[in-house]
C-alpha cells in the first residue's frame, strides 16, 4: 500500500548555489521506489506515492538529494490529506486577500507551546501557528513586511520551509486532495 505525499525541499534553486534540476530530482526519487513522481515549479515541490512512513520518506529523499546533487537539503513531508487539511483550515482567510502574500511555513514537528506563547505581537501583518504549520499574512508583500523577515526558525525552535498560498493550493490539487 502506498501513500500520496507532498515533499517540500528547503532552500534549493535560490541563486547559483544548491541547484537541483527537477527532471534529475524526479529520477533520483523514482530510483528509490517512489512512484507517480511529479514536481511543481523549481522550488522543491514534489508530489509522489510511497510505501514509506513520513520519517522514512524524509530520510530517503534527503539521501537521494545528497547522493545525486552532493549537498544536504532539509525536507518536510505531508500526506495529501494533511495538505488538504491545511487548505481547509486557512486560519487567516478573513484577512489574507492576496495568495502571493499569504505564506504557509511547513515545520517537521510542532513548536513547543512555550515558544509559541513567547512570540512577539505582529506590528504589521498577522500570523497563526497551528500544529506543524505557521500561517503568515504579509499585507505589504513578503519582501516589505517586517513580520516576514523574522527569524522564525530561531523563534519557533524548529526549521521550516515556506510556500505561498498559490503553491499550497496547487500542491493540494496535484495530490488529488482538492
Amino acid at each position: 500500500m502506498t501513500t500520496r505525499y507532498v515533499v517540500l525541499l528547503r532552500g534549493i534553486n535560490l541563486g547559483k548555489a544548491r541547484q537541483v534540476g527537477m527532471a534529475e530530482l524526479r529520477e533520483a526519487l523514482a530510483a528509490r521506489d517512489a512512484t507517480g513522481v511529479r514536481t511543481h515549479l523549481r522550488s522543491g515541490n514534489v508530489v509522489l506515492d510511497s510505501p514509506l512512513g513520513e520519517a522514512e520518506l524524509v530520510a530517503e529523499v534527503e539521501a537521494a538529494v545528497r547522493e545525486r546533487f552532493g549537498f544536504d537539503v532539509p525536507t518536510v513531508v505531508r500526506t495529501g490529506a494533511q495538505i488538504a487539511d491545511v487548505v481547509a483550515a486557512d486560519p487567516l482567510r478573513a484577512v489574507a486577500t492576496d495568495p502571493a502574500r499569504y505564506l504557509v511555513t511547513f515545520l517537521p514537528s510542532p513548536p513547543a507551546p512555550e515558544r509559541v506563547a513567547a512570540l512577539p505581537p505582529a506590528d504589521r501583518g498577522e500570523f497563526r501557528v497551528a500544529g506543524r504549520e505557521l500561517f503568515l499574512w504579509a499585507p505589504d508583500g513578503v519582501a516589505s513586511t517586517p513580520l516576514a523577515a523574522w527569524n522564525w526558525d530561531r523563534l519557533l525552535g524548529v526549521p521550516g520551509t515556506a510556500r505561498n498560498w498559490n503553491t499550497v493550493r496547487k500542491l493540494a490539487q496535484l495530490a488529488g486532495s482538492l
